[in-house]
């Protein structure tokens, strides 16, 4: 498919495994995540995978993204879950 140029604005969830791996998605595209050593490195490998996505799915039928929201839960087991 041969796309337009249009610049896209993507929303990307970064996060951080047990071994320091980065870990980074884009939650309009499904599946649509990738890794690396450093932000940077997973940010640039995303990108690609961000590419075969459009390939697969029109802009004009992505999914609109309202944005992230935090709740709060009482843990019952805090040994399991330890955020800083």
């Amino acid at each position: 498919m041969e796309h337009k140029n249009k610049n896209l604005s993507l929303p990307i969830l970064i996060e951080q495994d047990e071994d320091n791996i980065y870990i980074v998605s884009c939650p309009v595209f499904k599946g649509c995540h990738s890794y690396g050593k450093t932000v940077e490195e997973a940010l640039e490998n995303l990108k690609e995978v961000i590419e075969m996505c459009l390939d697969e799915t029109p802009v004009e039928s992505l999914n609109h993204f309202i944005g992230f929201r935090e709740i709060q839960i009482t843990n019952q087991n805090p040994a399991k879950l330890e955020y800083a």
